[in-house]
């Protein structure tokens, strides 16, 4: 029957009943509506109000405290192994660098060249004698690599030009761009006096000359781990060492440097430590994984209640009222804590099974584990704010960044077009006469450096004055974004966060 009909009846109604039916309609809705408030109401109560209101006990907030301990106690674990691994590599790399580069120091790690052919020929000699005479100079345990009975050679490559003449007294020259490759393999435990005086077993093309790569493998193991109850890696270094000489001004430099590949060791024998301790963090990984898996599902199961109630409310708001639902008013009822507990619950969860498989030494993807780990710690760890805005005092800091976040994110945008600016303009102006300039990577660090105050001095002091127009505008350039960045900008900047923080303050009262 719809409402004409009931407005009939009604006028014809010789009893008086419509006014009674009307009111008990009435009456009806309003408890509804009055139902619908008390379970809007209570949606939106923190874990503390809800254990007032209904005597419910708060599981997720339990199970979130739990969580941040196992997740950081795992996290502290995986740390300190990686950080074994990452000092091993290191050591090794400087360890090299000082077997097989002839005259290394540190402090001319980036400087190392040589200036005369002479000089060439004669460090390739010390590196190749040097690998000949690893096993008794080495007080690691470094090892030639085999394939089966052979052991793998040392490749000593020269990259140059196919063809091609150089007059630069007549300014003239030749080349052929295409770039050809020879190359000579040198076996251990072959003996030393059998080698000629040159042995690369052939010739230089300097004039010609692009690149010289000495290439061979070692292997090793960290016993470090052991005193840790873990299982040693067997690491294999594959070293190259190039003589760079595309620029071809006169200074070829040197640089050693390694890809290291992390394997389980084949054969091995551990006494005096117990398995059942090598295996025990294993069975932890395992407790951390349920814990974040029961999370992930209440917090999943919460962020589906709140939608389905965002339709329920969207439906009762157009029925009741006759009006649509806003989007930010929809987004209210999805909780943006709980997406971000989900998110850091699915990468803890993928990183601590990829610890447990390198545990068990199945692979040693220790980089991407390590992303894994700490940015799902990270979320964890960011998601205690949530709790700290049960309390009113702290729910200040919580509710300054939610509503400063818009407005920063424009103001960003904005800043980031004058920052991006200056990039472009002090690369290509004053890359070639200042080292901090050289590349778009090294521009921005720079330049972000600046806005905070580090390293100032130098970067006026450095600059080259072989042009004293570049070196004006050099002026002119740092002094005009010190002053708009540090001075304007990054005032708005903190401006703006503290008029936010004034606002909600007030509100907050």
């Amino acid at each position: 029957m719809d409402d004409s009909s009931e407005a009939y009846l009604c006028i014809n109604d010789p009893n008086g009943n419509c006014s009674e039916s009307h009111a008990v309609l009435e009456e009806e809705e309003e408890e509804e509506e009055e139902k619908f408030r008390r379970k809007l109401k209570y949606f939106f109560m923190n874990p503390c109000d809800k254990y007032t209101a209904r005597r419910r006990k708060p599981w997720k907030l339990i199970l979130q405290v739990l969580k941040i301990a196992v997740v950081t106690i795992q996290l502290v674990s995986f740390g300190l192994s990686n950080q074994m691994v990452v000092q091993f590599k290191e050591e090794n790399l400087m360890t090299f660098r000082h077997l097989f580069l002839k005259n290394f120091s540190r402090s001319s790690a980036n400087t190392h060249a040589v200036y005369t052919q002479h000089d060439v020929y004669t460090h390739i000699t010390y590196t190749v004698e040097q690998f000949l005479m690893l096993p008794s100079i080495t007080v690691g345990n470094h090892e030639y690599e085999k394939s089966g009975e052979v052991y793998t050679p040392l490749s000593i490559c020269q990259q140059f030009y196919h063809n091609g003449s150089l007059s630069p007294a007549n300014e003239s020259f030749h080349i052929d761009t295409h770039v050809d490759e020879e190359c000579s393999l040198i076996y251990p435990r072959q003996p030393f006096s059998t080698l000629t005086a040159n042995p690369l077993n052939f010739t230089l093309h300097f004039e010609r000359l692009l690149a010289v790569t000495v290439k061979f493998t070692l292997k090793s193991i960290n016993l470090e781990t052991v005193q840790y109850h873990e299982l040693p890696d067997c690491y294999v270094f594959n070293i190259m060492i190039t003589f760079d000489n595309k620029p071809h001004s006169g200074r070829i430099g040197i640089e050693l440097d390694n890809d290291v590949q992390i394997n389980e060791c084949s054969d091995w024998t551990v006494t005096g430590a117990s398995p059942r301790d090598m295996y025990i963090m294993v069975l932890f990984d395992v407790m951390v994984i349920l814990i974040l898996l029961l999370s992930l599902l209440l917090c999943t199961r919460s962020v589906k209640a709140g939608v389905l109630l965002q339709f329920e409310y969207a439906a009762f708001f157009s029925r009741r009222h006759s009006k649509r639902v806003s989007f930010s008013e929809r987004m209210e009822f999805i909780s943006g804590w709980y997406i971000l507990i989900i998110i850091s619950d699915v990468l803890t969860i993928t990183g601590s099974l990829l610890k447990i498989i390198i545990q068990l030494k199945a692979m040693a993807s220790y980089d991407l584990c390590s992303i894994l780990l700490g940015t799902g710690t990270m979320f964890v760890w960011i998601g205690v704010l949530r709790f700290m805005g049960y309390l009113k005092k702290y729910n200040i800091l919580i509710i300054t960044l939610r509503a400063a976040f818009p407005n920063v994110i424009r103001f960003s945008c904005c800043a980031a077009m004058i920052y991006l600016g200056y990039c472009f303009c002090g690369w290509i102006v004053l890359g070639p006469y200042h080292t901090k300039f050289r590349t778009l990577n090294v521009v921005s660090e720079s330049l972000f450096s600046l806005i905070n105050g580090d390293d100032m001095f130098s970067t006026f002091k450095n600059m080259q004055q072989k042009s004293y127009v570049v070196w004006l505008f050099s002026r002119l350039y740092l002094y005009t974004f010190v002053s708009l960045f540090i001075y304007m900008v990054l005032s708005l900047f903190i401006t703006l966060i503290t008029d936010t923080y004034d606002t909600m303050k007030v509100r907050e009262r």
